[in-house]
């Protein structure tokens, strides 16, 4: 098992699927396809308050916005290869397409959640001056 950060885009191809712990602490998880041509799979992991928001935020079909720590699990199949299975154990998702929300930039429903009008993602997030090049 090893660990990386990363950020990733994508549309969800899997709808969040919400299951809690022994100790009733909420688990989402869902997949998302980062590249159209290859049909790249991931599949995002949350917990808690983020796991929560995001199943009642987030559907199938919504582009995402992921940050969080990339796992990349390995385990044998039963002919003897080596399967690797890449997740995410996310820190925190935008939704940045889908049912759109009234105020651009809110925050749905509390944590790591934000909503963005897909017209009205903010040109100004960027300061030019700031650009090396």
């Amino acid at each position: 098992m090893s660990f990386a950060k990363a950020f990733v885009t994508g549309t969800v191809v899997k709808a969040p699927e919400k299951r809690f712990t022994q100790n009733d602490m909420a688990i989402a998880g869902f997949s998302i396809n980062i590249d159209a041509q290859t049909e790249t799979i991931l599949r995002v992991v949350a917990f808690g308050n983020l796991a929560e928001n995001i199943s009642a935020t987030v559907s199938q079909g919504d582009s995402v916005a992921v940050e969080g720590r990339l796992q990349v699990n390995t385990y044998k199949l039963p002919n003897g290869k080596d399967k690797k299975v890449f997740e995410i154990n996310a820190n925190a998702v935008e939704k940045i397409s889908g049912n759109p929300v009234n105020a651009p930039a809110s925050v749905t429903n509390g944590d790591n959640i934000v909503s963005f009008n897909q017209d009205e993602i903010a040109q100004d997030l960027i300061d030019e001056d700031e650009i090396p090049f």
